[in-house]
């Protein structure tokens, strides 16, 4: 069994096209199998409408695509039910319109400008009138885990020591620490984003695909085959390599 995993998008159409080009040179190569995508569909690129045209269609078409929630994608259905109701997970001092987290740059995709220039309520009127309902329902509809094979996929991560099924939606999609210092095994292999660093990376118990797309970085697209995973490249794939990890995988 192999299944595929997208990093986080942040509105990088362009790079998410890119990215199922090569999952589709694989498939021709080694068969087809299902396609994972993170989170953290919109904010700070260009195009996080595109984005979401580009995944609902998809799934209309019958693609055995999941889209996970991201906690940008999260702060947007957010910010469209309520502007002044406060994201748990996101520091008091700031928004989601505020430059750093790019939510005016999802709405530009729209056609509403300048958001975080102007009054909020204008903003929020416009942009309620601007954003698909489809669009409204597909981001509120996202899971935030999703189990294949050996490997459990999340947008943050999850907490060490509370089971899967007990996990909160927030540290799905907003977990940093004690999740990333964590150094022995959580069970299945933790899929996961949020977190960008350089490339996609295999720690041996859990696999970060957030390669840094909304700050001009690569989008990663890999396959994995039970715990192992590669980053598909032009050139093929390319193994990433998996440290041991303490503690022994459950039966």
């Amino acid at each position: 069994m192999h299944i595929y995993a997208i990093g986080d998008i942040h509105g990088q159409l362009d790079l998410l096209r890119a990215a199922h080009d090569l999952i589709a040179d694989d498939m021709a190569l080694h068969g087809s199998g299902q396609v994972v995508h993170v989170g953290d569909l919109v904010d700070r690129g260009p195009d996080s409408r595109g984005v979401l045209d580009f995944l609902i269609a998809g799934i209309a078409e019958g693609r055995d695509w999941v889209v996970l929630k991201g906690n940008h994608d999260r702060m947007f259905t957010r910010f469209l039910r309520n502007p002044w109701e406060p994201e748990p997970g996101l520091r008091a001092e700031l928004s989601w319109l505020h430059p750093r987290l790019g939510g005016s740059d999802t709405l530009r995709s729209y056609g509403v400008a300048k958001a975080g220039d102007r009054p909020i309520d204008k903003v929020h009127a416009e942009a309620l009138a601007a954003v698909p309902k489809a669009h409204v329902q597909f981001l509120t509809t996202r899971p935030t885990l999703h189990r294949a094979g050996e490997a459990a996929f999340v947008h943050a991560g999850i907490r060490p020591g509370v089971p899967l099924e007990d996990q909160s939606e927030t540290d799905l999609v907003w977990i940093r620490e004690p999740f990333l210092s964590e150094g022995t095994s959580f069970g299945p292999l933790i899929v996961h984003g949020h977190t960008a660093i350089e490339a996609a990376t295999h720690y041996g118990n859990r696999l970060n695909l957030d390669s840094g797309a909304a700050y001009g970085g690569p989008l990663s697209a890999v396959v994995i085959e039970g715990r192992e995973a590669a980053l598909l490249t032009p050139q093929g794939r390319r193994v990433l390599p998996q440290p041991q990890v303490r503690g022994a995988w459950p039966a």
